[in-house]
């Protein structure tokens, strides 16, 4: 549309080269022409294009719930194409293709001329948070994907800034390229791209790969910030994804698909230059695996802030989990007890003894060990359907997000001074989930590693000198290396505990 010749200043100037045929006659014709080109260059011009392609969802359902085994082997050849960086700005300015797939577009206007309807501007960006990068605009704003850049056009003259966003919720996450975000000093800057596709819908901009792959930190990384920051939107939201990784989306498509009514971006493969009125750029990630909801956006769909608690119903309706509410127990129904076995280290090297405690403490008992490939909804299911979770510290214990309400998530910590983290990445999630949380530190003699090392070896007899040595220490041995004996006498009051507890709900 911008090159073509425009109908007014054509008859414009067929007029002034016939000033010689009377002032008045030129008038008339100049009139009655362009009324007819006018009105043909309307009939003609596009105003709405709409195009469909495949999906962004890969069918594929890679990853389950709860083992991370071979972990680093599918980060390396499956869903973490670019080699990590020590220092982002350092890697060559390339976009990588692998794993991206063609995405349906949303209804779409050709509106490269058309100047939004005015707002108030508003640019907000925060890079010295402690966690995370994030900028929150609203206005004009026109992304180019391929160049990860976002531009912002401000209604009147302004300073002009810029800031570089690592969209990912962890700032200092190797690995993922940043975007730059850019505020013009005046709105006819001619650094302003032409809109090619403007969206009613504000838009969510954030990356995968980072530690995507992990089931823990597939939730505290990605779904739950991705809900703090869109559920306000009511599923009118576009989602702009770097590093995009269909596997993952086909993983937790349902989730997805409830948080956005529209189809993913890839956005590295976008080339097309896309307006919004308001847009989100990077997933701020509040603390480990929850949401504080003084620092969630407001205007929910019922107004307020949302919270974990909130997390966890939509996880429940979106999967469609029968269960709101722990059973009483009473002589006709035991409280139900599920056990998480892990498939690698951290392991619970005595589950039958385990398992005969928690039946006589009056508990019908499963004992599972989930399956890397098996459907988030199946193992959402499973979890639901019982009233107590219990396993070792690890990405299993994530699954607490599909207990109902009310229900016991016990945490068995392994030996090493790790009660702080455990705490931060389960203990008070599962509380702001409305969990009853319970804790059980294991001794050294309820650890493989004092067989091991011995009575007098530093990570047994000192384990702060081991946290003081750094943390690659603390997870070679403490997480690493060491597996789990429970001593069921004195794992005993715990599981009475949280029977009690239970009985408290009626």
């Amino acid at each position: 549309m911008g090159g073509e010749t425009k109908p007014g200043r054509g008859i414009k100037s067929w007029a002034q080269r016939h000033l010689n045929a009377g002032f008045a006659a030129g008038f008339l014709l100049v009139l009655l022409t362009y009324l007819v080109v006018s009105q043909q260059f309307a009939a003609t011009a596009p105003n709405v294009v709409t195009t469909k392609g495949s999906r962004v969802a890969d069918k594929r359902v890679i990853g389950g719930a709860g083992g991370d085994a071979g972990l680093e082997k599918r980060r390396e050849q499956e869903w973490q194409p670019k080699a990590a960086a020590a220092v982002e700005e350092q890697e060559p300015d390339k976009k990588d293709a692998s794993g991206a797939v063609p995405t349906e577009e949303s209804p779409k206007r050709d509106d490269a001329d058309a100047k939004p309807s005015e707002t108030t501007d508003k640019v907000v960006c925060n890079t010295d948070g402690p966690v995370s990068e994030t900028c929150d605009l609203e206005g004009d704003i026109r992304i180019n994907g391929s160049a990860l850049s976002v531009i912002f056009v401000p209604s009147s003259p302004s300073e002009r800034q810029e800031w570089k966003i690592r969209p990912y919720s962890r700032r200092t996450m190797a690995g993922i390229e940043k975007v730059t975000v850019t505020q013009l000093d005046s709105p006819q800057d001619p650094a302003a791209p032409p809109c090619a596709v403007t969206h009613d819908a504000p838009a969510v901009l954030f990356a995968l790969g980072g530690l995507t792959g992990n089931y823990w930190h597939d939730f505290s990384d990605v779904l739950v910030p991705l809900f703090a920051a869109s559920r306000r939107y009511g599923g009118d939201v576009v989602f702009l994804v770097s590093n995009i990784q269909p596997w993952w989306l086909g993983k937790y498509e349902a989730v997805v698909r409830r948080l956005s009514n529209h189809d993913a971006v890839d956005l590295d493969r976008d080339a097309t230059v896309r307006c919004f009125r308001r847009l989100t750029v990077g997933l701020r990630l509040h603390k480990e695996l929850t949401i504080v909801p003084e620092l969630s956006p407001p205007g929910g769909p019922d107004g307020h802030r949302v919270t974990m608690a909130d997390f966890t119903a939509f996880l429940r309706d979106t999967y469609a989990l029968p269960r709101a509410a722990p059973a009483t127990p009473s002589p006709e129904r035991k409280p139900r007890l599920l056990l998480i076995q892990r498939p690698h280290y951290r392991r619970l090297e005595n589950v039958p003894e385990v398992k005969k405690a928690a039946e006589a403490a009056g508990f019908e008992v499963t004992v599972a060990s989930p399956r890397a490939d098996a459907p988030v909804v199946e193992t959402a299911r499973m979890v639901n359907s019982h009233d107590v979770l219990v396993g070792v510290h690890g990405a299993g214990l994530t699954n607490a997000v599909f207990l109902p309400p009310g229900a016991v998530a016990i945490q068995v910590v392994p030996y090493g001074k790790l009660e702080r983290m455990a705490r931060v990445d389960f203990g008070e999630p599962v509380a702001d989930m409305g969990l009853k949380y319970l804790e059980y530190g294991v001794s050294a003699e309820e650890s493989t590693l004092l067989e091991m090392l011995g009575r007098d070896h530093p990570v047994i007899k000192d384990p702060e000198s081991v946290h003081r040595s750094g943390w690659d220490k603390v997870a070679e041995w403490y997480l690493g290396k060491q597996d789990v004996r429970i001593d069921v006498n004195r794992f005993a009051p715990t599981l009475a505990q949280a029977m009690e507890y239970l009985r408290r709900q009626r």
